[in-house]
């Protein structure tokens, strides 16, 4: 009977940590969930930029590649001119 009181206050002292121990996983997954809506954010707005430069990217080589076209042409004229002319 010596020892019930220090075995209740040991029962005691693990049911406190385990207490703060949850207390400290409910922290931890609160600041997972912030952390993954900032991700999801993060994630969809990587994305709508994508795809942004894509479409600008795309309108680009319309104007640059006829435009690459026709100075190789010019380039190339002076030698068809003397090669066939």
């Amino acid at each position: 009977m010596d020892n019930d009181p220090h075995i209740a206050s040991l029962l005691r002292d693990i049911r406190d940590q385990q207490r703060e121990s949850l207390a400290l996983q409910r922290e931890h997954i609160a600041v997972y969930k912030a952390q993954m809506e900032r991700i999801e954010r993060l994630n969809a707005q990587a994305e709508s930029l994508q795809g942004r430069a894509g479409k600008a990217l795309k309108g680009l080589l319309w104007f640059a590649i006829p435009l690459l076209v026709l100075v190789l042409l010019l380039m190339a004229w002076p030698y068809a001119r003397y090669m066939f002319g």
